[in-house]
């Protein structure tokens, strides 16, 4: 069972040459209005994996969330995440403990970041850095760098904050730093177009009851 705070589970089968989208599969396909029936195995339905995570359940990812309400949330009177919306980020440590920092200072939030999108910051094997992740992330947010009153919403804000704790650790590893632009561009951009994608067709499908598009619409398509 997928867990609440990921919303309900996306479901894709393929009928009358479309693409469907919906929560459940119905008795009448929503297009030409006669029982689903599956005639081949790439028409059956699958369950879309879902681009937004548990946050708490990471360990030494880089997070963003809305900075209010949450990514799928929707009644007719208010959006929470319109993709325009302000998103806040924050880095987890190994207890999925999200170091955040804003204009009140650092956070380190136990709760609050169940619908986020991730970019893992480690590989697999490397034990020896996860293992001074946590000492590392404490030190680096204990310094006068991150107080209140150096808050600044255009230059030194929460991207600022995890941005510079991830450069730190690359020059411990003797790595070079990564600039803004190509760490947005390459690690941050591929997984917040992929979920404003899955956001349209969960939205839409709250609202009509099933999303369709042609299959040929491949750039619509969710992964």
């Amino acid at each position: 069972m997928q867990p609440p705070e990921a919303g309900r589970a996306v479901i894709q089968f393929r009928h009358c040459g479309k693409d469907i989208y919906c929560f459940r599969v119905p008795d009448l396909c929503p297009v030409c209005q006669q029982p689903m029936r599956f005639r081949k195995l790439d028409e059956a339905p699958v369950s879309m994996a879902t681009p937004l995570i548990h946050g708490h359940r990471e360990q030494c990812v880089f997070l963003l969330r809305p900075t209010r309400g949450t990514f799928l949330r929707y009644s007719h009177f208010q959006r929470d995440y319109d993709g325009n919306a302000d998103l806040h980020v924050g880095i987890t440590n190994t207890l999925g403990i999200v170091y955040n920092y804003n204009e009140q200072g650092v956070h380190r939030d136990e709760a609050g970041w169940e619908e986020s999108i991730s970019v893992p910051l480690l590989e697999p094997n490397m034990f020896g850095l996860m293992d001074q992740w946590d000492k590392h992330l404490e030190e680096f947010s204990a310094t006068d760098t991150w107080s209140p009153n150096r808050y600044e919403e255009h230059c030194h804000n929460c991207y600022t904050y995890a941005l510079t704790f991830i450069n730190y650790i690359l020059s411990a590893e003797g790595k070079h730093p990564l600039d803004k632009d190509i760490f947005t561009e390459k690690f941050v951009v591929p997984r917040t177009r992929r979920a404003s994608k899955y956001i349209t067709v969960y939205r839409a499908i709250e609202e009509h009851g099933f999303y369709i598009i042609d299959r040929l619409a491949s750039d619509t398509k969710l992964p």
